[in-house]
């Protein structure tokens, strides 16, 4: 993947612990910013989907 900057959450504590999100070529891919080697990657559709689940509460009672 071409260097992309990682962007993490605008509801990111200031401690660094947070997930962070680049996208590029199709790719989506996710990490912890306090284990940046282990990086899941998605699809952009696969991601979008992810997203309207979390922000609808549909993943709520799964924490």
């Amino acid at each position: 993947m071409p260097k992309v900057i990682w962007q993490k959450s605008s509801h990111s504590a200031a401690n660094n612990e947070c997930v962070e999100v680049r996208a590029g070529a199709g790719v989506v891919e996710v990490r912890e910013s306090d284990d940046p080697v282990t990086i899941l990657c998605t699809t952009q559709a696969a991601f979008a989907d992810l997203l309207v689940s979390i922000k609808a509460g549909e993943l709520d009672d799964r924490v």
